[in-house]
């Protein structure tokens, strides 16, 4: 190939290089989808880890411990697990005043997966949450997931977190979220290392034959780490460190680095960069995703209708100088990833519990915001001093993801390429109370759950049944 060839190749190469940044997955490989999860680096810089296991044996040892040491009725899956919050407050303070620790059934709350209704009983004072639940076992990524279905089980720390967010005697929290985002001088730094590549390309200074890695990782230092950026719940949450993970690996997906266990085709795959400007920044957000909230006519029973989660798209344009704008241009790749995640979200959670954890985080940020705007707290009498109490129940014991270093995926595509993507997670919970969203259920289904609820036969000290 004369130097002229070879100096053209690499000229369209470059122009049509397409490049995406959301994290760092080692030697940017695609992942193959087996039990995953993040580590944190001393310096706070995030990456994904996975835990093979092939044979299972791994696995099957940790379900076979857990029949061994949980209770039958625990591991027995009900379709209506109920927890009375007070009477688990009141448990958990006399375990305290024993010097007792929190067994597993507390640490996950009685195997709840998912919160489905908020009951109030006005002759009791209790504020009951209900919901799926099964039993339950930590598989090898250190996450509790089902023993019939494998969904993520709830956990009392993000509980307690969306429960604070939610503080009857402090201001609610307005936004929940967090953010991966390249910053103002990473952007900068990456406009102009493409534009240098490209002069250096026409005086024919670099050679092309088995240079594309070192493109990669020029490519890769110029942008630098992404900055994780969470608020609204304590950064050192495990609340926040699920945010955080669901939005890095959803991004991963979107960009080709990881293979999700269902069928939803990334961006990258499906993008025509002909459709996207040159200095586009794809950004995708989750959100909630409820289709309506039902309350009985009294106000003293709701129930979360819907998936739960949607993802959506935004997209913006780069300067040259790192700044970022709003875009009025569409791109049908980026709004054909949001709608197939949204829609197989279910099926996705169901596969990859980090999705179900992010799930399990809207539902009780939900309920924690209905629970303060109902009164119940004012009703009852009761303002959960103990489960508000880090200094009792501390939740804040997770290290802080602060960065993510660059992944960079390289796909040729017609004479174009797009830059990083951004986006995060925002989870506006009084949103989701509007009169709109809150329906009246006339049908009386409602009242007939919290009707068939009886909290008569609960022994001393009992906190949840079925």
């Amino acid at each position: 190939m004369t130097s002229r060839m070879i100096r053209t190749r690499f000229i369209a190469i470059l122009s049509a290089l397409f490049v995406v940044a959301a994290g760092h997955i080692a030697q940017a490989q695609v992942v193959n989808f087996v039990p995953a999860g993040i580590e944190i680096d001393a310096d706070g810089v995030m990456r994904t880890r996975v835990y093979p296991d092939q044979s299972g044996e791994l696995t099957r040892a940790r379900y076979q411990a857990a029949q061994q040491t949980l209770s039958a009725d625990l591991q027995a899956p009900s379709d209506l697990r109920k927890i009375s919050l007070n009477r688990l407050e009141a448990h958990i303070a006399d375990l305290l005043a024993k010097g007792e620790g929190l067994d597993d059934a507390i640490r996950n709350l009685a195997g709840l997966t998912q919160i489905t209704h908020v009951f109030y009983y006005p002759e009791t004072g209790d504020i009951v949450i209900a919901g799926p639940a099964e039993g339950f076992y930590q598989d090898l990524s250190g996450r509790m997931v089902g023993m019939q279905t494998g969904k993520a089980i709830m956990q009392l720390e993000d509980l307690l977190v969306a429960l604070r967010a939610f503080d009857p005697e402090q201001p609610s929290t307005g936004v929940i979220g967090c953010s991966i985002d390249p910053t103002q001088e990473g952007l900068a730094r990456f406009q102009s290392a493409v534009t240098e590549l490209h002069s250096r390309a026409a005086a024919n200074e670099i050679i092309i034959a088995g240079n594309e890695a070192a493109i990669m990782d020029t490519l890769r230092e110029s942008l630098g780490k992404q900055v994780v950026t969470i608020q609204g719940v304590p950064a050192n949450s495990h609340f926040g460190r699920v945010m955080v993970e669901a939005d890095y690996r959803m991004k991963m997906i979107g960009i080709g680095l990881e293979e999700p266990p269902v069928n939803i085709p990334s961006w990258a795959e499906k993008v025509k960069l002909r459709q996207v400007s040159r200095n586009a920044l794809q950004r995708w957000y989750f959100t909630p995703d409820y289709q309506r909230i039902n309350v009985n006519t009294d106000e003293t029973a709701m129930q979360l209708v819907g998936p739960g989660v949607k993802l959506i798209g935004a997209d913006e344009r780069v300067a040259a100088d790192g700044t970022r704008s709003a875009s009025s241009g569409v791109d049908r790749a980026s709004r054909n990833f949001t709608r197939n995640f949204t829609e197989k979200y279910g099926l996705l959670a169901e596969r990859s519990p980090v999705f179900a954890e992010l799930r399990n985080l809207m539902d009780m940020s939900i309920v924690a915001a209905f629970i303060k705007e109902m009164d119940y707290y004012g009703q009852a009498g009761w303002d959960m001093p103990l489960l508000r109490d880090e200094s009792q129940l501390s939740v804040e014991t997770w290290q802080t993801p602060t960065h993510v270093a660059p992944a960079i995926n390289g796909i040729w595509k017609g004479n174009r390429f797009a830059t990083p993507i951004g986006g995060g997670v925002s989870i506006q919970p009084r949103q989701a109370l509007t009169v709109d969203n809150m329906q009246v259920d006339e049908q009386g289904q409602v009242d007939e759950v919290r009707n068939s609820v009886s909290l008569d036969q609960l022994a001393e000290g009992q906190w949840w049944w079925d």
